[in-house]
């Protein structure tokens, strides 16, 4: 029976798990990254402290956050934040926010994914006026994925099948480790 020892099925379910706890990290600490830009002590950087808090909900250590916040500080080399624009081929509009040191390779890779699940890149502001902003809707740690910051304002109704088509694409656009969130307004979404 090849292929079927528990150590076998317990390593590859590890792994996996590993993985994904991996990402979340990468997501967080870009976020740490990204707040220390404009102030690296967390006493007089509320958007820092909150983002520290967060990691730490999740077990991130405390030498990565300091790793994360020195480079950011000291290298100066520091992300930039994107707020790309995008519809899926149902019409449903997407808010794709992404924390990247190389822009342009970013956006080749997103475009990619888009176009391999017949979605579009649009111009900045064909899709945000869909979206309001409120930064007071980011309470939990358990929000950072939801990406509720952005609600939309206007609704798009879907199908199954489409919201089936558009759960891959946000999926697949996740496993990105420059993607942060992705916000959609089609009607089947849990607000």
């Amino acid at each position: 029976m090849a292929g079927h020892s528990k150590w076998a099925q317990i390593k590859h379910q590890k792994t996996a798990a590993d993985q994904k706890r991996g990402q979340l990290f990468s997501k967080l600490l870009r976020i740490i990254g990204n707040a220390a830009k404009e102030e690296a002590d967390p006493k007089f950087n509320p958007t820092l402290r909150a983002a520290i808090e967060r990691a730490r909900e999740y077990s991130v250590p405390q030498e990565n956050i300091d790793r994360a916040i020195g480079y950011s500080v000291g290298m100066r080399a520091r992300g930039e934040e994107l707020l790309l624009e995008a519809y899926d081929q149902s019409g449903a509009a997407l808010l794709i926010k992404v924390i990247t040191n190389n822009k342009k390779q970013t956006l080749t890779e997103v475009k990619k994914i888009l176009i391999d699940h017949q979605a579009k890149l649009a111009e900045a502001g064909a899709v945000r006026w869909v979206f309001e902003y409120n930064p007071n809707l980011l309470k939990s740690a358990d929000q950072i994925d939801k990406g509720s910051t952005w609600r939309p304002k206007f609704f798009h109704t879907i199908s199954q099948d489409q919201k089936t088509t558009l759960e891959d694409l946000i999926k697949d656009l996740k496993n990105r480790g420059d993607v942060q969130s992705v916000f959609t307004n089609d009607t089947l979404s849990s607000w």
